[in-house]
């Protein structure tokens, strides 16, 4: 099985054509799907270093920063730790309540909106030419569902093993090695390489709908979730991508769709 998985990711590498010359910046979350992210592309040669991002809610991200601490040591890997509290003045059960509340959005949302800013930004400091994380087939089914049934199929159109987004001097691409694997068989990966990381899911979770998704996912086979993907990255093609063009966010600078990126217009 191990073997398998690697080969596996090794040509969802070669797809994404990355030198090994290349510095490459991994989200070490302290969970086992960024773990073993960092162990294969370390393993197979890539030039990487690690970065973590302490959201400040509790025993949770105390326990995620001490397992990526813990696993970049064991791989010999630079970890550089964004701290929410003191970069940005507050943590990010603040923002849920502040912000989340106010706009009626869910931790997750909230979440994944800043965590994405923070690491465009801080990778572009590092000077890497990508980032990588640890999404997953069951990840990417889950997206993929979640989007044809709130009718934004087109949201889906710039996912992939990498992002489709427009070339931008200030936007470094997000890879994603570990696109085609099923969660269960990283999870065994992980053990079986005794790698250190936080296991089970955020106790801040809010998002139902993708809960309530993921549980049917649940009742599908390995082989039927593939030939979702398939069927999925088959139609995606089909979609007339949008062309607008990337501009700078009139309040931080950094690359955004509209005037305002979605960081700064959850925080106005």
């Amino acid at each position: 099985m191990s073997e398998q998985l690697e080969k596996k990711v090794m040509e969802t590498l070669k797809k994404i054509k990355l030198s090994k010359k290349d510095k490459i910046l991994v989200a070490v979350s302290g969970g086992g799907d960024s773990s073993v992210t960092a162990y294969l592309l370390k393993k197979f040669g890539y030039n990487i270093e690690g970065i973590h991002i302490n959201l400040g809610v509790g025993d949770y991200s105390k326990k995620c920063m001490n397992s990526a601490k813990k696993l970049c040591q064991q791989l010999g890997v630079k970890l550089p730790v964004y701290d929410l509290k003191k970069e940005q003045g507050k943590t990010m059960k603040d923002f849920w309540r502040e912000v989340g509340e106010k706009k009626k959005l869910n931790n997750c949302a909230v979440c994944g909106v800043m965590k994405k800013w923070i690491l465009n930004k801080e990778a572009r400091k590092l000077k890497v030419k990508s980032i990588a994380t640890g999404h997953n087939l069951d990840d990417e089914t889950e997206t993929f569902l979640l989007n044809v049934l709130k009718g934004s199929l087109g949201l889906s159109s710039k996912t992939g093993i990498i992002t489709k987004n427009t070339k931008d001097k200030k936007f470094i691409p997000r890879i994603k090695p570990l696109f085609y694997i099923h969660k269960k068989d990283i999870m065994a990966y992980a053990r079986k390489n005794k790698l250190d990381f936080v296991d089970g899911i955020c106790p801040y979770r809010e998002d139902s709908y993708r809960i309530e998704i993921r549980k049917f996912l649940s009742t599908l086979s390995n082989k039927e979730k593939e030939n979702l993907m398939k069927n999925a990255e088959h139609v995606l093609k089909k979609i007339k991508k949008e062309n607008s063009k990337i501009q700078y966010c009139q309040l931080c600078g950094e690359p955004s769709r509209k005037n305002i990126c979605k960081k700064c217009g959850l925080m106005r």
